[in-house]
């Protein structure tokens, strides 16, 4: 900690008397402190530099041996920085001044407030001319004196120690890494938002976590290095790394569920009831319904004009070589007992509509040629079969595209189930991390703006600018 201050000393040299009157009335005097015993006053926990004042500025003697000594000096003072709340902490450091050589039987350190009785000054430091910090506001600068006995020595040694209580100031950590943090962590959560065939999920997330990483960087570079914890925007961070992370795996299986067909996998029963039926009325997810007309039945009819000349028991012998579960001539052709049509196919000509001889008076006749008859039932036979294959080639792919569509249904169902989980983790551990911070509950008021008369000035001024405006 680097302090600039007034060291303001006291002391009564019995050898600096006079007379004023001997003297032609002279009270006062300014001589070079070089010139006159000065207390060897250090910082006994000095970090870097002089331990002693440095700038040998004049002293002021009065006629009753009183000599004021203020010279100036910048003290870089050792300071154990407590991490564990940053940027929302408060640190507490100390400045112990004693004398390096005299015991406290030849210099007795007091502070200039101390009161007779009491070893404790609440506002140890004079606050007046201070020039407000734009990192730090001070909360707390009181003294203490103490009388020390060491092993080498029986007299005392007496030191004064000022405690001087310091609290961040926030407003820069939160707009330039905090917000920022916050931001990135919540897009986290809208990569299950991001449909599943858009290809971008993992690119998200990935760009996501090496963003944490560039923050996680700046981090490092402005706190002091130290193992003893973590600060809190770094558990902050670190939670928020895990979490995308974890986003990152989880969309990985959802691609892959969102990916997966009848030929590589079979979806469990248990799979279908949990992500199909219960899930998406948890979840408020409603799944459109399937065109009914695309289910429609269309049942073929032939006009009784067209069958007149011909009857069932000309096609006796087609009933016999198909079962009715494959041909029948007063409801079409049927596969399975369902009609062709039902397949989306447009209905096949019965055998009654077939295209009619040059002659109709011999079709008509009561008696069919065995050449005609052989030759129908051929033809009625290839169509039959053709038929089957292009049914059954649709129902499969209609059976295929079904089952990839449940596939894929069943990754929106996890994205949003893995949406709400995420969104209420990433809520819950922003509050829980960031609440920590006993700072965010102080209200108490810094003395450095009640005790400065620079800030109260400044202060003044900013109020007085508008109205003169």
């Amino acid at each position: 900690m680097t302090t600039n201050v007034w060291v303001e000393q006291e002391w009564h040299d019995y050898k600096l008397k006079w007379n004023p009157e001997d003297y032609g009335g002279v009270e006062t005097l300014h001589v070079p402190s070089e010139h006159i015993w000065l207390p060897d006053i250090v910082l006994y926990n000095n970090a870097d530099g002089n331990y002693e004042v440095t700038i040998m500025t004049k002293a002021i003697l009065n006629h009753t041996g009183k000599v004021t000594w203020k010279p100036p000096a910048i003290y870089k003072s050792f300071c154990e920085i407590d991490v564990e709340y940053f940027p929302f902490d408060e640190q507490t450091c100390f400045m112990k001044f004693g004398s390096w050589t005299y015991d406290g039987y030849l210099v007795d350190l007091r502070h200039m407030a101390q009161t007779p009785g009491s070893d404790t000054i609440d506002m140890g430091i004079d606050l007046q001319d201070y020039y407000l910090s734009v990192e730090w506001d001070i909360m707390r600068v009181p003294a203490v004196r103490n009388e020390k006995f060491y092993s080498c020595c029986e007299e005392p040694y007496p030191d004064i120690i000022f405690n001087i209580t310091l609290r961040r100031k926030t407003l820069f950590y939160t707009v330039n890494l905090i917000i920022p943090c916050v931001g990135i962590s919540f897009l986290s959560v809208l990569v299950f938002y991001l449909p599943s065939d858009s290809g971008e999920k993992v690119s998200l997330c990935i760009s996501i976590l090496l963003s944490l990483t560039v923050f996680f960087l700046l981090l490092a570079e402005i706190i002091p290095p130290t193992s003893l914890t973590v600060p809190l925007l770094g558990k902050y961070l670190l939670f928020t790394m895990v979490l995308v992370t974890l986003s990152v795996v989880v969309t990985i299986a959802v691609l892959n569920v969102n990916f997966r067909s009848p030929v590589t996998h079979k979806m469990a029963p248990w799979v279908y009831r949990l992500f199909i039926k219960t899930l998406p009325k948890v979840l408020f997810i409603e799944r459109p319904q399937q065109d009914d007309e695309a289910e429609a039945v269309v049942t073929a009819s032939t006009p009784a004009s067209e069958n007149t000349c011909l009857d069932d028991s000309k096609f006796e012998f087609q009933k016999q070589r198909y079962s009715p579960a494959e041909y029948d001539i007063a409801g079409g052709l049927r596969y399975e007992g369902v009609p062709f049509e039902a397949a989306g196919l447009p209905p096949l000509p019965s055998p009654l509509m077939l295209p009619a001889s040059p002659n109709e008076d011999d079709v008509c006749r009561d008696d069919l040629s065995p050449s005609i008859e052989g030759c129908l039932a051929h033809e009625i036979e290839k169509a039959i079969t053709d038929a089957r294959f292009i049914a059954q080639h649709v129902k499969n792919k209609d059976k295929f595209e079904n089952v990839e569509e449940d596939w894929k249904y069943v990754a929106m169902v996890l994205d949003r189930l893995f949406l709400w989980i995420f969104s209420v983790a990433c809520v819950m551990g922003t509050a829980l991390i960031i609440l920590q911070a006993p700072s965010l509950y102080d209200t108490t008021r810094p003395i450095d703006i009640q005790y400065s008369k620079i800030a109260k000035k400044k202060l003044m001024l900013m109020m007085m600018g508008p109205e003169e405006e």
